[in-house]
């Protein structure tokens, strides 16, 4: 029952996910695709505020594993930020290829441990 409810959190999240880059990017006037940035770093927020709440109540290994395998999993997208690292590259911006994966990867950094400090 549990990975049926993974399973369907996971679909809750993707379709979050679409809603969010979708939402993102037609207001993006840069050249970096913002909306990946932003499901990623809400995503590490969010896990890292389950984790932190985790850490300190017991028992919550069902909603821990529910919410962060299941709808946080479906919701994060780090290979399409690869994938968008990689296409900056091939369009000969090396740069906003760095900025993009090397910033993305800091500020989710930082919105996990701010979220376990919160959580």
């Amino acid at each position: 029952m549990m990975l049926a409810f993974a399973a369907l959190l996971g679909g809750l999240g993707a379709a979050a996910r679409f809603l969010v880059d979708t939402w993102v990017n037609k207001r993006n006037r840069l050249t970096v695709p913002l909306g990946t940035i932003v499901v990623n770093i809400t995503a590490c927020l969010l896990m890292g505020i389950l984790a932190g709440w985790a850490t300190s109540h017991i028992g919550s290994d069902s909603v821990r594993l529910l919410l962060g395998s299941g709808f946080l999993g479906g919701y994060s997208t780090f290979s399409t930020a690869s994938v968008e690292g990689v296409r900056l590259i091939e369009a000969h911006q090396p740069m906003h290829a760095l900025w993009h994966t090397g910033g993305m990867l800091i500020l989710s950094l930082a919105a996990t441990l701010l979220g376990f400090a919160i959580g």
